[in-house]
């Protein structure tokens, strides 16, 4: 019997890296590309349109926007602004989706059980850089706004951004160890400063304007404006290994479930060196306001490479370069040398990349050898895994959202998390919902066994009662 495989919601023509989820209009964003090299592998952001059909999941292409040289490593979403981290710079993009007014049929990109469907004999349209495409009467339009340097080490590259709680600002992070933070959507820079010796892996941005950044320095550290507040140590109180360093790989923050006020931070761990027997990485909640370790759990072993936390209230969402990916080209060249990579280099612990729900309730994981799970936040316990479900580097995850039009989507399933490598692949991974007892069965059987024990004993016991 075959192994078991997720559904292939889409397949892009270029490597896929980033992941966002609209819940306004329920849009799913995949980003990518195979950079300025000349190998006729294209750079762009896709626009899928998400919808139940046949109480399936599936999703159809709306719009491609076209990014020129510059493949698109990191995403934020702030309402209908898009942040992407492309090379060195962060560009801005807004996208608006309008009703059309004469309908265009299009054919689907994909479903929740097949790859993408093409029509015989249909050759390839050529879409110019801003053109719109259409379907079933929703036309959308992407314009680019400012775009910035961001990162100015020797060997520049932005790594991560995000937004702040209220879509005002950005923080951007990268290979020269700088923060910087800039105003949406002048991109005007109101704040600079270093965080780390080397570069920075991930940062978060909390609702309190706390900002929690890891670097290959092994730390991680929390910032009030440029102000260090304190740092993480969970090396000194984990389950550590006396000759394995551990370094910080990823942070987001999540809500606490029913506690709308108050926050978790999440962070993963990972071996700063590659050993012939690998240690566990490990995934840790923290307190979101004493930055005090709550739980921390094994999670593999196998590389971690970055964590994405999604969260519709602004100042959650983010996104990272797994593993400090840089542009890549994409050929069977490259599939060969990732998969030697997973299969050498990065066999000793598992890449991840982790993601929220809206709610906090659940973790999404990725890893390098294509592996994805669900996890519950409060226990840390997992419920799903698929094994090697793209069989490559899985670079970002992202949960359904459970506002908007999430609850239309997601029909009968507890949670819906999507997932994008570099095999050009997005994925669909469902959760159904885990069954409960009704509080009157409960009752029931309670007052059943309590006359079955009257019973017994009446008969054992005569003239007991």
């Amino acid at each position: 019997m075959g192994r078991r495989r997720a559904p292939e919601l889409y397949r892009a023509p270029f490597p896929l890296y980033a992941l966002q989820v609209d819940p306004s209009t329920g849009l799913l964003i995949a980003a990518g590309g195979g950079g300025a090299a000349k190998t006729g592998i294209k750079n762009g952001v896709h626009f899928l349109q998400l919808e139940q059909i046949n109480g399936r999941l599936s999703a159809s292409l709306l719009h491609s926007h076209d990014t020129e040289t510059r493949a698109t490593m990191n995403l934020a979403l702030a309402g209908n602004i898009l942040a992407a981290g492309q090379d060195a710079h962060c560009q801005l993009l807004r996208f608006q989706t309008h009703q059309q007014k004469g309908k265009t049929k299009v054919e689907k990109a994909g479903s929740k059980e097949q790859g993408p469907r093409q029509r015989k004999g249909a050759a390839p349209v050529e879409k110019k850089p801003g053109a719109e495409t259409h379907q079933e009467g929703i036309e959308l339009s992407v314009e680019n706004l400012k775009a910035v340097q961001t990162d100015f080490s020797p060997d520049p590259f932005q790594k991560v951004v995000c937004f702040n709680h209220d879509n005002t600002l950005l923080a951007t992070g990268g290979t020269d160890g700088y923060v910087r933070i800039w105003k949406v959507p002048s991109l005007e820079k109101v704040l600079e400063f270093r965080a780390h010796e080397g570069e920075i892996e991930d940062l978060a941005l909390g609702p309190d304007g706390k900002l929690v950044t890891v670097g290959w320095d092994l730390k991680a550290s929390v910032w009030q404006k440029d102000q260090l507040v304190t740092q993480l140590h969970w090396q000194e109180n984990g389950p550590t290994f006396s000759n394995t360093p551990y370094r910080y790989q990823a942070c987001r923050f999540g809500h606490v479930p029913d506690q709308p006020t108050r926050l978790r931070l999440f962070t993963v761990q990972i071996p700063h060196k590659r050993l012939r027997q690998p240690p566990p990485c490990y995934l840790t909640a923290w307190d979101g306001s004493t930055f005090l370790p709550l739980r921390t759990k094994s999670c593999g072993h196998e590389v971690i490479s970055c964590l994405s936390v999604r969260c519709d209230s602004g100042g959650l969402t983010g996104c990272g370069v797994p593993g400090g990916a840089r542009e890549v080209v994409w050929s069977e060249a490259l599939k060969t040398t990732l998969h030697e990579c997973c299969r050498t280099g990065l066999q000793n612990s598992e890449h991840f990349i982790v993601c929220c729900s809206e709610s906090g309730t659940f973790l999404g994981l990725g890893t390098v050898t294509g592996s994805v799970a669900i996890y519950i936040a409060f226990s840390l316990q997992r419920l799903y895994y698929m094994r090697e479900a793209h069989g490559i580097v899985v670079t970002d995850v992202a949960f359904l959202p459970e506002k908007g039009r999430g609850p239309e989507l997601l029909g009968f399933h507890e949670t819906a998390l999507f997932s994008v490598a570099v095999d050009s692949r997005c994925q669909l991974h469902l959760l159904p919902s885990r069954r409960s007892v009704p509080v009157w069965l409960l009752l029931l059987l309670c007052v059943g066994l309590i006359v079955m024990t009257i019973l017994l004993l009446q008969s054992v016991f005569p003239g007991f009662l």
